[in-house]
């Protein structure tokens, strides 16, 4: 018997991204995997052996990433200095400081994958590789940004002027030129 009152209906589930299905399951693999070829390397050689490999990791770990700090603070009080002085700042397109640094934390953690590919991490080539393979990615990205995502906000704040440079910005306006009762904001929004 039905009293006339709608059956309530409830907005679809928002589907899974792959990213939050598949990354716990990843980790849990990656984490199973050291676990087993720390003790395959165990087995093989000593448990000193492998307590030897992982503290030679963490301290090289440190290193790396004290000398990449270094690093970066250099270049940035470089920049400040260059600004102080009315020059214009050279930009080197990424110096893999950030890989460096990545590299260096990799290396602390303890495991052999982990230690494997934060040396990958530490050779050159490599670093520009993956620095040139981001950025292609994150343009990518940013160019194809829907509108009120996180990415059309980045998108929206840069001016292009005729001469091909870039200016940042930000548009705060005083007044609210509202219309009272109309829930309609009649500016466009800000274009690109």
């Amino acid at each position: 018997m039905t009293t006339g009152a709608p059956t309530p209906t409830y907005p679809a589930r928002p589907r899974r991204s792959r990213l939050r299905t598949f990354l716990p399951l990843g980790i849990a693999a990656w984490l199973v995997l050291e676990i087993w070829l720390l003790t395959v390397v165990a087995g093989a050689s000593s448990g000193f052996t492998v307590f030897l490999l992982l503290l030679a990791g963490f301290v090289l770990g440190a290193v790396v990433i004290k000398r990449a700090g270094r690093r970066a603070f250099k270049n940035l009080s470089e920049t400040l200095q260059q600004q102080q002085s009315g020059a214009a700042p050279t930009t080197g397109g990424g110096n893999g400081n950030g890989l460096m640094m990545l590299g260096g934390l990799l290396l602390m953690i303890p495991g052999l994958i982990s230690d494997a590919v934060g040396l990958l991490l530490l050779i050159p080539p490599v670093q520009k590789a993956l620095s040139r393979y981001a950025e292609r990615t994150l343009d990518r990205k940013m160019r194809t940004a829907a509108p009120g995502t996180f990415g059309d906000a980045f998108q929206q704040a840069r001016i292009h002027r005729p001469d091909g440079k870039v200016v940042q910005g930000e548009v705060i306006r005083d007044e609210d030129v509202r219309e009272p009762g109309s829930g309609q904001d009649p500016r466009p929004p800000l274009g690109r």
